[in-house]
């Protein structure tokens, strides 16, 4: 008897779940599909940059001409490098980046650990503030930023009251020290850091570490996603800013490659085949460094548990 009840056929699946997992599988595919066509058409406007910088002003001016380039001008990157010292604009552009990188990176982390994990009287409106700071427009922060560097004491000629001189304008100051934390940085980390189980400095606290010890051995090493998503927004912001350093630079040594990319916008109209070439160059870096640290900068906004 045990025998033929072991032998007894499987019941068939309900209609109701077979159904289901049609559903799953469609919905799958729709979404694969949704996705395919948005990368798509994001990568579109890129593929367009580097064809078009490879082609002739005459290609790029003529209506009946094909996307690929009929005769393919790879001497139009050396042309554009020599049109302006791109070796420069390239080199202040990565040592603002960097230090912009490495102070918000530190500065960020501590003040982000500081309010997620040590109470003190006033924490609460200080995290109010750094959200109030997030809701302010970019571009409303860029006259009273210009008015401090250029009224800077005793920088650049000024004296006490920061009059005489040019403070901080056309100088690695002004292009650093303004961007070197921002609020949204700041937001992330704490929450990470808010995130973390209380026993791991409980017990840090039990082997006789110090507050800044355990910021750096003990919990630091368990955010490292939001380390490597601060870092990449960062770099990317700062190698992107083209507004800022056009304001207070006036000088080709310390203009940055954004701004130098303007060169190639005559009286008589845009220069596309240099232009592109430019910006290509430009974006390069930013797509390797992307390409690098993906899999860290989607797991920081996965996990990051914005609330």
């Amino acid at each position: 008897m045990a025998t033929a009840e072991l032998r007894k056929p499987a019941p068939a699946p309900a209609p109701g779940a077979v159904t289901k997992g049609k559903r799953v599988s469609a919905g799958r595919i729709a979404l694969y599909v949704t996705l395919s066509v948005v990368s798509l058409l994001m990568v579109v406007p890129f593929v367009w940059m580097v064809l078009t910088s490879l082609k002739t002003p005459v290609e790029i001016a003529s209506q009946e001409a094909g996307l690929l380039p009929e005769h393919w001008q790879f001497g139009n990157y050396a042309d554009a490098l020599k049109a302006a010292p791109f070796a420069t604009y390239a080199r202040n552009s990565l040592v603002i980046a960097v230090s912009h990188t490495v102070l918000n990176v530190l500065v960020a982390s501590m003040a982000g650990y500081a309010l997620a994990r040590i109470r003190f009287r006033g924490s609460e409106v200080i995290f109010l503030l750094f959200i109030a700071a997030l809701m302010i427009p970019t571009y409303t922060k860029v006259l009273p930023e210009f008015l401090i560097v250029r009224f800077m004491p005793l920088a650049g000629g000024n004296d006490i009251f920061g009059q005489g001189g040019s403070g901080w304008l056309d100088s690695w100051w002004a292009l650093i020290i303004p961007g070197a934390v921002t609020p949204f940085a700041v937001f992330l980390f704490r929450q990470f850091y808010l995130d973390l189980p209380v026993e791991l400095e409980e017990a840090a606290r039990l082997d006789g570490l110090g507050e800044f010890r355990i910021y750096t051995r003990i919990m630091s090493p368990q955010v490292k996603p939001a380390f490597i998503t601060v870092a990449l927004l960062t770099f990317e912001t700062s190698w992107n800013n083209f507004l800022w350093p056009l304001l207070v630079t006036r000088t080709d040594s310390m203009r940055v490659i954004q701004v130098g990319l303007s060169v190639f916008k005559t009286e008589n109209g845009p220069q596309w085949h240099f232009l592109m070439a430019g910006t290509t160059l430009a974006t390069l870096p930013m797509v390797v460094l992307f390409l690098i640290g993906q899999r860290y900068f989607v797991q920081g906004f996965a996990t990051a548990g914005l609330k």
